[in-house]
């Protein structure tokens, strides 16, 4: 039956359909329109390398997701996903067959930090007791609200706004400063930046509450999950269909756009405010990433024998190693000795390869923009801590951080993030507004990550552009349920 729709999104990443999910759950009519060819954006599978063997192309640990308030109120289970656990969320390798090991709970993690125990519990166990509140509130758009539990945030946040550098020194052990500097480097700024403490605070505390899972069979599943329930409530999404200018779109109630700043400019063509499309223009994307998929004839042969039972791995050294290869990148040159993220999705999840063979990945940071093929330096790094894993390769695929953005036009410069996490972009994302998903074009709104809270497979920008989006609608909260 043909219909018009309430609203369209425009863009199908895990934002747009969550963006669009709400919507639809209350009760519009939704459109998706997406310029590729399958839906999910970064949120994808696929067969890169060789025949059997499954890649996420982004989007690949799922640590948000499983702590999300949107995906916690999304049974993805009942849609046929799941969400397998690592027997240890993520490892830190270190020279001589050390490593630091960030186990499920706080008290197994301090137990592996020697001289460092106490310091690690002392700093984690309030914390992980109040993920609950903490949480949901660092995915929700700061200074817009009071916090229900502002004593819980305090202590988070108090903490969060140091350097990872900075918060380091309560640390004696190469293990325990390892572990701090791959959560932090996820921030993709030097160590010694603010904010770099809370983004390591953080994964460190959903290490330890909610885990940091892989959807078996690949990140497509989550995707594949959401396109179903909007399915189910009347929603459409199309592929292969890019959209130039605002105005070709249908006429709808409402517009999101899963799209960057640089991107809404284009789209918008000259009808926004000045002021508020200057404000745009200076948005800051951050660095990129090169990235590498391997087919491997085996398991990656870690020197640290838990590394081999780790989801992830943060390849890169001690703090001080990990910490010059972000400041490199700041700098404007590609690290000799990058910080790599690297995951090996069989070590829980045998369907993504053929039997006995496994799929792995990685990717480091490197300067807006580059061309720059790091394989080599990527390559030699795990070799580093692991002895043979050249010899395990049966096919690679590369993608630098031109590629990544000619792949994904959201990845400006390769930046998966959607926008460089400095502390004013954490605070005013993506221009100093109380509501940062209105614009200035009435009933137009974002929901891409250059809102708040920023990059990661978490929904939470899609749900609050979708609830402001409702609220200018006149829908209550009571319809919305």
């Amino acid at each position: 039956m043909m219909r018009d729709p309430d609203a369209i999104v425009v863009g199908s990443g895990p934002n747009g359909l969550a963006a669009a999910l709400t919507l639809a759950r209350a009760g519009l009519a939704v459109d998706v329109i997406e310029g590729a060819g399958t839906p999910g954006g970064g949120c994808r599978t696929e067969e890169l390398t060789l025949p059997g063997f499954r890649h996420d192309i982004c989007s690949a640990v799922h640590p948000l997701a499983a702590a999300s308030p949107f995906f916690l109120g999304t049974d993805l289970a009942s849609r046929g996903v799941r969400l397998l656990m690592p027997e240890i969320p993520y490892a830190h390798p270190l020279d001589g067959g050390r490593a630091g090991i960030a186990c499920s709970s706080v008290a197994q993690t301090a137990a592996g930090l020697g001289r460092d125990a106490a310091a690690y519990r002392r700093l984690m166990s309030p914390l992980v007791r109040d993920a609950g509140f903490i949480v949901p509130q660092v995915l929700a758009p700061l200074l817009r609200s009071v916090p229900d539990h502002p004593i819980a945030m305090s202590r988070f946040g108090l903490t969060a706004l140091r350097s990872a550098s900075a918060l380091a020194t309560r640390f004696e052990t190469d293990p325990a400063r390892a572990l701090l500097a791959g959560a932090a480097a996820h921030a993709m700024l030097p160590l010694d930046a603010p904010l770099t403490a809370g983004f390591g605070l953080l994964f460190m505390l959903l290490a330890h509450s909610a885990g940091w899972p892989v959807a078996e069979g690949g990140s497509a599943a989550i995707t594949a999950a959401l396109v179903a329930e909007l399915s189910s409530l009347g929603g459409r999404v199309s592929t292969g269909c890019w959209v130039g200018r605002l105005a070709e779109l249908p006429r709808a109630r409402a517009v999101l756009l899963d799209v960057t700043p640089r991107q809404f400019l284009k789209l918008a063509a000259g009808r926004l405010p000045a002021r508020y499309a200057s404000a745009l223009g200076r948005f800051s994307y951050g660095p990129g990433a090169c990235k590498v998929d391997w087919a491997l004839d085996g398991p990656v042969p870690w020197q640290a024998p838990a590394c081999r039972q780790a989801g992830t791995v943060h390849v890169g050294g001690t703090f001080a190693e990990v910490a010059r290869s972000e400041s490199d990148v700041a700098a404007g040159r590609p690290a000799d000795f990058p910080y790599c993220l690297f995951g090996q999705p069989g070590v829980v999840d045998p369907s993504r390869a053929p039997a006995g063979k496994h799929t792995a990945w990685a990717y480091c940071h490197v300067p807006p923009g580059s061309t720059v093929d790091m394989t080599d330096r990527i390559e030699a790094q795990i070799e580093r801590f692991a002895p043979g894993f050249r010899d395990l390769i049966l096919a690679r695929t590369v993608r630098t951080a031109a590629e990544m953005e000619r792949h994904d036009p959201n990845y400006i410069g390769g930046d998966v993030n959607g926008g460089a996490a400095t502390l004013r972009q954490t605070l005013f994302r993506p221009v100093a507004r109380w509501n940062p998903y209105r614009t200035p074009l009435r009933g137009v709104y974002l929901c891409s990550s250059s809102t708040p809270p920023g990059g990661g497979v978490h929904g939470m920008c899609g749900m609050w552009a979708a609830r402001t989006a409702l609220a200018d609608l006149g829908i209550r909260e009571a319809e919305r349920a």
